[in-house]
C-alpha cells in the first residue's frame, strides 16, 4: 500500500463509489441517496481551492483502498485553525491498517499546513472508527444526541478532536 494525492479525474470515480457505499449501507455519512458522479467536481472543488488534501491509499495496481480529506469546520474566520476530517476504506480493506495509515497522514499534512485541531464527526456506534481516533490520540468532545434519522431510527454523533502543537504564530483576522 502506498498513499497518494488524488485529484477529480484520477479518483474520483472511486472515491464516489466508497462515498455512495457508506451511503447506502452504513451510518458513516448521514445522507440518503448516493451521490451522481457530477456531484464529485463540487466535491474536490473547495478542497483543491482552500489546498486541503485528499490523500488516498492505493494498492501496487492503482487500485483505491481508501481515502482521507478535511475541509473547513465553521465558515466563520475564527475557525480558520480547525478542520473537519473524514476517512473511508473499503469494506474488503477495513482493519488492514488503511484507515490509521491514512489518518496519520493527515495528522502530518494538518501540522505542516498550521492547523491547530483536527475534528472527526463520528456515528456512536462505529466503534472502529472511534478506536481508531483514540489510538492516535483523539479524545471525546461531545455528543449530539439524536443529530439525524437514518434506517429507521435516530443517530447519534459524537465528536473526536486532536489538538495539534500548531500554528506557530497564530494571529486573529
Amino acid at each position: 500500500m502506498k498513499l497518494i494525492n488524488c485529484d477529480l479525474n484520477g479518483y474520483g470515480g472511486a472515491i464516489l463509489d466508497i462515498l455512495n457505499d457508506a451511503i447506502v449501507t452504513s451510518t458513516a455519512l448521514y445522507d440518503y441517496k448516493p451521490r451522481a458522479p457530477e456531484s464529485m467536481v463540487g466535491w474536490f472543488k473547495p478542497k483543491q481551492d482552500a489546498g486541503y488534501p485528499v490523500v488516498g491509499a492505493v494498492d501496487d495496481e492503482g487500485t483505491l483502498l481508501g481515502f482521507a480529506s478535511y475541509g473547513t469546520f465553521r465558515a466563520w474566520p475564527a475557525y480558520k485553525y480547525s478542520v473537519e476530517h473524514s476517512v473511508y476504506v473499503q469494506k474488503s480493506q477495513r482493519g488492514k491498517g488503511v484507515g490509521l495509515a491514512l489518518l496519520r497522514n493527515l495528522i502530518q499534512v494538518a501540522t505542516r499546513q498550521q492547523y491547530h485541531t483536527l475534528i472527526g464527526g463520528i456515528d456512536v456506534t462505529n466503534k472502529a472508527s472511534i478506536a481508531l481516533h483514540v489510538k492516535l490520540g483523539f479524545v471525546h468532545s461531545g455528543t449530539i444526541q439524536h443529530a439525524a434519522f437514518k434506517f429507521g431510527g435516530w443517530l447519534d454523533l459524537c465528536f473526536y478532536q486532536l489538538l495539534l502543537c500548531t500554528p506557530s504564530d497564530p494571529v486573529d483576522g
